[in-house]
């Protein structure tokens, strides 16, 4: 344990110009004192670990002192090499960087664990896009990412409905969601005050990176910020309410036929079963439509109970069904 946690300080050192104790103890989750007296076990090891006294000090290594990898474990060696996505890397047009990486970490690793990457590929491979979905990139995909990375500011045209739009833009990252790529980015004042947005980059006509580098904020957290737009376009586009009675097997199908998180969220502010065992809930669907088509691939197991109209297309199917199946339906 304490040998893995200097190996991690001796790492985080190399990677920033220097740290304070408290920075440190956050990271490796111990307390300060614990941080000091590993800094005195790493320099008695040989490891050039200096502090600095003061209000503004901290820890940091001198000399250029680089460890070479010999502290990784099979597992984390593998882990290492399944955190890169191929396909994603290739439409970024950063396959040669970073084939390029794999490379050096390889030639730093132990003569034993340097078929990682091999086993790692044998045991996992990410296929990001949706079934049934044939998967396009973006052609102006690359140039986004160039800016992204280097905190370019660009100047990008977009389709919105049948018109088109420019923004002058900050491009704070990229994500790949089912197969569609977005950016997400910061509005240039004064056009959207500083506002975080997310673009679909296949809508983008045009785009020009400047010379000028925007300031990042570093607080900006992307998971965060895309976990929770994400949850907003979720919610914004169920705007229709229907309310259905469920058999034992329609409750355990309903996440299934439909979002799982609005039915999951029905289903738990559903109250108790009826004398036939049935469960009455309330569910939250982006349009009549689509909740006729969800609905119904749940069969005799739901009864549509409101709207009226929802319930009378379903009266309407079931008497199609029962001329179709009927024993007087005509045979062939």
């Amino acid at each position: 344990m304490r040998a893995a946690r200097l190996i991690k300080m001796v790492l985080l050192l190399q990677s920033r110009p220097s740290m304070t104790a408290a920075e440190l103890a956050r990271e490796l989750e111990v307390s300060e004192r614990t941080v000091t007296r590993d800094a005195a076990a790493l320099s008695e090891a040989g490891v050039p670990v200096y502090a600095d006294r003061g209000r503004a000090g901290g820890y940091r290594l001198i000399g250029g002192y680089r460890t070479r990898l010999t502290g990784l474990h099979r597992g984390e060696a593998e882990a290492l090499f399944l955190s890169g996505v191929p396909g994603a890397l290739r439409e970024m047009g950063l396959e040669d960087a970073a084939s390029a990486a794999r490379l050096k970490v390889s030639a730093a690793l132990l003569p034993s664990l340097r078929d990682a990457s091999r086993t790692a590929a044998q045991r996992f491979h990410l296929d990001a896009p949706n079934w049934f979905a044939e998967p396009r990139t973006p052609g102006l995909l690359p140039a986004v990412a160039d800016a992204v990375w280097d905190d370019r500011r660009i100047t990008a045209r977009y389709r919105r409905g049948e018109d088109e739009v420019e923004r002058e833009l900050e491009p704070y990252g990229l994500v790949l969601k089912a197969g569609v790529w977005y950016l997400c980015a910061r509005v240039a004042a004064p056009a959207g005050e500083g506002a975080f947005r997310v673009y679909r980059i296949d809508r983008f006509t045009a785009v020009e990176a400047g010379a000028e580098r925007f300031t990042r904020d570093e607080e900006f957290d992307l998971p965060g910020f895309w976990a929770e737009r994400a949850e907003q376009f979720a919610r914004s586009i169920l705007r229709t309410e229907v309310v259905v009675r469920l058999s034992e097997r329609g409750v355990r199908r309903l996440p299934y036929a439909m979002d799982p998180p609005a039915a999951r969220r029905a289903l738990a502010a559903a109250g108790a079963p009826d004398g036939d065992g049935w469960v009455r809930v309330t569910l939250r669907v982006e349009s009549e439509e689509v909740a006729h088509a969800q609905l119904g691939s749940l069969g005799p197991e739901a009864e549509v109970l409101a709207p009226a109209s929802l319930r009378g297309r379903f009266a309407a199917d079931a008497r199609r069904l029962a001329a179709l199946y009927g024993p007087d339906a005509a045979r062939t």
